[in-house]
């Protein structure tokens, strides 16, 4: 399989070599001064590219076809726009950027239009994210997410713990998520979006319900895409972060290009660790006496340390005539994560219980605007390696939550330690140390064709595959003779039609999707034969399905600045590898039968904006969305599971499950100096218990809220410095984490969160270069409790400091 997918790769590469254009300049300020560094993104005729003005304040973009280009240009919190025509084989145009207290952002936003505002205009629900600010800040990528509309993150607990994310009620599995298009579950673990720095990312797109066929992939709740920065400017940026719970984190990331071939180097690393011994209270928190009487304490989390530590390494070339990037490289990660407890807090907590991570990767990237005709783009990328996972689980000491061994009185009346009797902190679980193989490998190819201005095809396949194999060491040499192998296999194409008419009022995209999935499970079991001897015989399981769904996305500008926004899919969701085969590390066991989630999703919604009235300006964009899901996949789904419980399953719901609701936005900004942001959220999510009475969906929020507020002063200590000032505020309304036996949520009393409000505060002090940033930040300010998944409670109030530095030219 290995082989056949390298070969198919570099089959793919381009022979062809043709005429283009060359768009350069010089940005200067209003004095007439240069500026280094500033950031231009252009985009249009299907070309999106970003380069920065060097030192010299000389920027440059190759290899451009005839036509109109829209540009955005960014240098601290300016934001400017234009638009250029190019028709000569090479065009010089210089940009002019006015002073922050003359500028009037109405006066050129009306040129163009920018990247951001493109995506979301095309009648899909989406949210384009842009990270430029929070690069500087002691954000993790997904606190950005957290912030934003319809978007719900879920964690279990403090830095390097489970995440999940909700969009519009959908979570879990239901949302994919993307790095330039390849599902990241590829990479593994170690390499999660908290790994990957916000300075990393150009923007990121979240879609609702409804997933444009690019994405190829059976996102059924949505989908969040990570676009990195593909810039091919020479360029070094390192920031280095440390606070509350010994918590370190630093990030590296450059790139050197050589302006003659094109030949570039690319790199970026990352290194995080926590101990995460923040506090938590509540039902399940106890010291316990020798006595056997339990006391409610505030304890301090024992067992929970994170390390991680990865990097990605690239050669090439970029912007040359046969491609616009054509690299290869390396993506290597490892992690270590202690686990406290189960999938539940319990009154015993885990200790000497961890797992490690690790991954090895080759990654191949080729995209060509123009390949071999003009109109016709193409695009590869792809991954092939290992991942592999220990789990460790072999103290039988059992712990409590005040950090000493709990003991007891034997019969004698002495003092001893108490020890589970099978050996492990997992409950019957048996001393533990397995080891989780997976070869694995995933090729996302995209061609797109532009017939003319107005129409657009676009086709899009994506390939994953995992090969695993499990064994554990502590079993018995016959029962590892014959290992558990565990495959499975992912093929989704799309086709896709864009149009656009009326002046590009009217935009238009209708998708098919089809699906195949194989999976393939061999367990073995020990037999007792007749004779008294034991042999090994191996339970097969396989499957090979296939699946079809379809959809479409439709925008119409009723005037200028109101558009109104429509989408609807049929989506399918196949079972993920933990949902079928299980995972040691998160408590999760198996379940090889449980099948896909269907959907029917709708959304129809206005964006209204932006407004400008002197120096006020705001956008209002309003959402409504229906989701009808056949085969919900979730847990716990039949009631039964308490607090004590330390695995889950995940299963399918009996009963169609259905969710209706509305979300809603404001931005604001006054004299581009204060900004402030309110979203809001709110849904019914119906099931019907075991008893057929309709009851809430469990471990769902059905009504969150959020704000955001910046103020920004200049030219404090220094002129042409920048003080930027934050507030953030989360709400989210109480919900159950078990499914109600009764109307009202009767039966759930116990497994109640309480309705949560936290507040952060933060500021960055840019110097006049802009080239160091300095950030200071308060998670939690009121140390409110926190919770997420299953009632686990996240971290208190902390303090974080962080250091940015950035070079623009090498």
């Amino acid at each position: 399989m290995e082989k056949k997918l390298l070969l198919f790769l570099f089959a793919l590469l381009p022979l062809a070599v043709f005429s283009q254009h060359n768009l350069s300049g010089v940005v200067k300020d209003a004095n007439g001064y240069i500026i280094a560094g500033a950031t231009i993104s252009l985009n249009g005729n299907g070309i999106d590219r970003e380069v920065k003005s060097n030192a010299s304040g000389i920027y440059k973009i190759q290899d451009l076809s005839s036509g109109k280009y829209y540009l955005q240009i960014t240098k601290g919190d300016f934001i400017g726009y234009d638009e250029v025509s190019i028709k000569n084989a090479n065009l010089r145009y210089d940009i002019n950027l006015k002073n922050d207290k003359d500028y009037e952002l109405g006066e050129v936003a009306l040129k163009g239009e920018s990247k951001k505002s493109k995506i979301e205009n095309k009648g899909f629900a989406v949210n384009v994210i842009e990270t430029k600010e929070a690069s500087l800040r002691n954000i993790q990528t997904n606190e950005l997410l957290n912030q934003t509309v319809g978007v719900k993150l879920r964690q279990n607990g403090g830095l390097g713990s489970r995440v999940e994310y909700t969009l519009n009620g959908l979570s879990g599995n239901s949302v994919r998520i993307f790095i330039d298009g390849i599902p990241i579950s590829t990479y593994g673990s170690s390499f999660s979006l908290n790994s990957i720095p916000p300075s990393m990312i150009k923007r990121i797109e979240v879609y609702k319900g409804v997933v444009p066929g690019y994405l190829a992939n059976d996102a059924m709740g949505g989908a969040i895409n990570v676009i990195l920065h593909k810039g091919a400017n020479s360029n070094l940026n390192a920031s280095v972060s440390y606070g509350s719970f010994n918590t370190f984190q630093s990030n590296l990331n450059g790139l050197y290009r050589f302006d003659k071939t094109g030949f570039t180097i690319k790199a970026s690393a990352f290194h995080n660790y926590s101990d995460n011994d923040y506090e938590i209270w509540g039902r399940q928190v106890k010291d316990i006496g020798i006595d056997g009487r339990q006391t409610p304490i505030t304890a301090r989390r024992f067992n929970d340390a994170y390390e991680s530590t990865g990097g990605i390494a690239q050669v090439g070339f970029t912007n040359v005539k046969w491609a616009d990037q054509f690299l290869i490289g390396f993506t290597g990660s490892k992690d270590y994560k202690e686990i406290q407890h189960g999938a539940f807090i319990t009154v015993l907590p885990y200790n000497g219980r961890f797992m490690e991570s690790d991954a090895t990767l080759a990654n191949f990237t080729y995209q060509k605007e123009n390949f071999f005709i003009s109109g016709l783009d193409l695009s590869i990328n792809g991954l092939i390696g290992q991942r592999n996972r220990t789990v460790n689980d072999t103290v039988s000491q059992a712990y409590t939550w005040s950090g000493d061994r709990l003991q007891r009185r034997n019969s004698s009346g002495e003092i001893i330690d108490h020890k589970y009797p099978w050996g492990s902190q997992q409950e019957n679980g048996g001393p533990t140390l397995i080891k989780i193989n997976r070869h694995v490998a995933s090729v996302r190819t995209g061609l797109s064709y532009s017939l003319n201005k107005n129409h657009k095809l676009l086709f899009n396949h994506i390939y994953s595959g995992i090969d695993r194999e499990d064994r554990d060491e502590l079993r018995p040499l016959l029962e590892n003779i014959f290992r558990r192998t565990s495959d499975l296999y992912k093929n989704i194409y799309s086709f896709s039609y864009e149009v656009e008419a009326f002046d590009q009022k009217l935009k238009v995209n209708i998708f098919d999707k089809y699906y195949h999935q194989k999976i393939a499970n061999t367990q073995p079991e020990i037999q007792e034969n007749s004779d008294g001897t034991r042999s090994p015989v191996n339970i097969i399981y396989e499957s090979n399905k296939t699946y079809n769904g379809f959809g479409a996305a439709l925008s119409y500008k009723i005037f200028s600045n109101i558009s109104l926004l429509t989408s609807a899919e049929k989506a399918i969701r196949l079972p993920n590898e933990t949902e079928v085969f299980g995972n040691e590390g998160d408590n999760v066991i198996a379940n090889l039968s449980i099948a896909p989630e269907i959907s029917n999703n709708y959304n129809i919604g206005f964006r209204f904006g932006s407004f400008q009235l002197k120096k006020n300006r705001f956008t209002i964009a309003t959402n409504l969305f229906s989701r009808n899901i056949k085969d919900l996949i979730g847990f716990p789904v039949n009631g039964n599971n308490d607090n004590n419980e330390e695995v889950v399953q995940y299963s399918n719901f009996n009963e169609e499950s259905n969710s209706q609701g509305i979300e809603a936005e404001i931005k604001y900004s006054y004299n581009n100096n204060l900004r402030f942001d309110f979203n809001l959220t709110r849904f019914r999510f119906k099931t019907k218990n075991r008893r057929g009475q309709t009851v809430d969906v469990p471990n769902i929020p059905l009504f969150t809220m959020n704000t955001a507020i910046r103020y920004s002063i200049k030219n404090v200590i220094q002129k042409n410095s920048n003080l930027n000032l934050f507030y953030s505020a989360y709400f989210t309304d109480e919900f159950s984490y078990r499914v109600a036996q009764g109307r009202n949520n009767t039966g759930t009393e116990d497994s109640m969160v309480p309705t949560q409000f936290a507040q952060d505060l933060g500021l960055t002090y840019s110097f006049p270069s802009n080239d160091f940033v300095v950030s200071f930040d308060v998670k939690n300010i009121l140390n409110e409790a926190v919770y997420d998944n299953l009632s686990v409670q996240k971290p208190g109030r902390a303090f974080y400091l962080k250091l940015n530095y950035n070079i623009n030219k090498l």
